[in-house]
């Protein structure tokens, strides 16, 4: 009887335990999203008081409600300029990404490529991507090629500076010592800088994703067929207002869907990174 009464208030502190962990969870959940989900209903909010008291023209300012109304109405002549969009978003992110770790990579393992490479990377950022596209399609055409070429463009500087960063930021102590126990630069690379570099890698991505709709409807501006790029054009040149709202809004969903899916991805990934930084935010709570 002794045994189950103590097997009993074990479970007991368990289930207390679990409950605590959740209710902090929570917490943590409404500090994080509750500010801005509050403040982006009263903007909104305020944007539909002003359009009904100020009695705005539709082609002017729409009122958040048109906007929904027109999102309904368009939404299936939207989904194929939307799945254009992500396709062009998808092809760039994979050029960017593999020439973002290449690059990242070849700039760690040689110091003399780091000083001859890294600040021109940081001074092709300073050429709009807007002056660069005109040329681009000079060169590849209207086709999808120059619309793949300038989401990569737009994406690959996030990862490769930020993994760069990541590996060059290892801690030192850790190399010495399995350089002590024997390791070879393979195995140093492996245990220690790569799982090191891994969560400033998933922050250019989280960065390099919502770049990449922008980059692609961007590209869209200067000649496309389809698109969310062409959309907004073409709403703009016939005055349809609530439709390139429409366009921007889901564009900026889109961006906000895919950053969401990096951040699962990296608490997929790196378990071990994100129980360590929750720990330490339940601490400061």
């Amino acid at each position: 009887m002794r045994a189950l009464a103590g097997q009993k208030r074990e479970w007991e502190r368990m289930l207390a335990g679990r409950r605590a962990d959740s209710r902090r969870r929570l917490a943590l959940t409404v500090s994080r999203f509750g500010p801005p989900a509050a403040l982006i209903a009263l903007l909104i909010a305020l944007w539909q008081v002003i359009t009904w008291v100020g009695q705005m023209p539709e082609w002017l300012l729409p009122s958040p409600a048109r906007i929904l109304q027109t999102a309904w109405e368009v939404g299936p002549a939207l989904v194929p300029h939307i799945g254009q969009t992500l396709l062009e978003t998808f092809w760039g992110l994979g050029l960017a990404l593999t020439a973002g770790l290449l690059l990242a990579f070849a700039i760690d393992l040689s110091p003399l490529l780091r000083r001859a490479l890294y600040p021109l990377l940081v001074a092709s950022q300073t050429i709009p991507i807007i002056a660069l596209a005109p040329l681009l399609v000079v060169w590849f055409g209207f086709g999808m090629v120059s619309k793949v070429v300038v989401v990569a463009l737009v994406c690959f500087f996030p990862i490769a500076i930020n993994t760069a960063d990541g590996l060059r930021a290892t801690d030192p102590e850790h190399v010495a010592l399995l350089r002590a126990m024997g390791a070879k630069r393979g195995q140093i690379f492996r245990v220690v800088r790569l799982p090191s570099a891994l969560p400033p890698f998933f922050s250019g991505l989280r960065i390099a994703v919502t770049y990449g709709v922008i980059g692609a409807v961007i590209a869209e501006w200067i000649g496309a067929s389809q698109g969310l790029g062409i959309y907004m054009i073409r709403s703009a040149n016939a005055f349809r207002t609530a439709q390139l709202f429409t366009a921007i809004a889901v564009a900026s969903l889109l961006s906000i869907a895919l950053f969401l899916l990096v951040s699962g991805l990296e608490r997929a990934l790196l378990p071990w990174y994100h129980t360590a930084k929750r720990e330490e935010q339940w601490e400061s709570m």
